[in-house]
């Protein structure tokens, strides 16, 4: 019984044995008394079809009882467990801190081809089971992470709406627009908005600017597409996209698709340069039919 060893668990078992002793010693005294007590005294104006209470105190007992727990509530809350006092919850998230720190000093200087490959191997155990080891989504069973961070992917985005990220603003609608104003749009995102600062399409740049102006892109993600002024939840920042910022806020929150829930993974701890990996990785990736 190593879990013995830990301080909190035997205080907390030792309160719930005395709480559970006074239970039992204060519940028999009651009940002994109900049974030894003649009925008397004043009764309560409350009645129930013809039965009535007796206006007593409360058992001294009781109170009692009550009042220790509130102490021993108060003391476990806020000088023992888990502020105060050693926790083995609070030993992981320790060492989870410690290694990640370590981690981060030891890889801080790789090269981007190191990078990716980090980032391949982080893909291949947690998320090829859903978008499959060639990032492809499996047939539409998850997102086709081959365009994102791409022109394509914002692309799919305009031609297919986008759901399930969250924000305040709901979801995007397909917008309907030509395949040509869809390109230029996605030309001048990349190549002006997105922290990437480059486009594929750098002729249709400014075509884009004036197709994002009119069609209503800066309704929802303003006009200089980091999203709303004073509504920071309101749509995605544009300026992030293609970004290992983007990736990070889509592992921390999760997302929901229309084939399923994707969990967040801010449980599994990732640190920076983990993310950074999986984006270049991701980055790296050629959208399908394209070499």
């Amino acid at each position: 019984m190593g879990w013995l060893s830990d301080n909190i668990n035997l205080i907390g078992l030792l309160a719930a044995i005395g709480i559970l002793a006074l239970t039992i010693i204060t519940a028999g005294a009651l009940i002994k008394k109900m049974r030894e007590a003649k009925p008397s005294g004043d009764l309560t104006d409350h009645n129930w079809d013809g039965i009535s209470e007796f206006n007593n105190n409360i058992p001294v007992g009781w109170v009692l009882t009550f009042m220790v727990l509130v102490v021993w509530l108060f003391w476990y809350v806020f000088f023992a467990y888990p502020l105060d006092a050693y926790s083995q919850i609070g030993e992981y998230n320790q060492e989870v801190q410690t290694h990640n720190e370590k981690f981060e000093q030891k890889w801080a200087n790789l090269s981007h081809e190191d990078m990716v490959n980090m980032g391949q191997g982080i893909f291949l155990v947690q998320c090829s089971q859903c978008h499959g080891i060639t990032a492809e989504g499996m047939h539409g069973k998850a997102q086709n992470l081959t365009r994102w961070g791409k022109e394509e992917g914002i692309i799919d985005t305009i031609e297919h709406g986008s759901v399930g990220l969250g924000y305040d603003g709901g979801e995007m609608p397909v917008l309907g627009l030509s395949k040509e104003d869809a390109k230029a749009v996605a030309s001048y995102i990349m190549a002006d908005i997105s922290e990437v600062k480059h486009t594929q399409y750098p002729d249709e740049v400014q075509k884009g600017k004036a197709v994002y102006d009119t069609a209503g892109c800066a309704g929802c993600h303003g006009p200089d597409g980091k999203g709303m002024p004073g509504m920071d939840n309101f749509a995605p920042d544009l300026s992030k996209y293609g970004t290992e910022d983007f990736l990070k806020r889509v592992l921390a929150h999760g997302k929901k698709g229309l084939i399923g829930q994707m969990p967040s993974f801010a449980y599994r701890n990732f640190n920076d340069v983990q993310i950074k990996a999986l984006a270049e990785y991701i980055n790296s990736l050629m959208p399908l039919g394209e070499e």
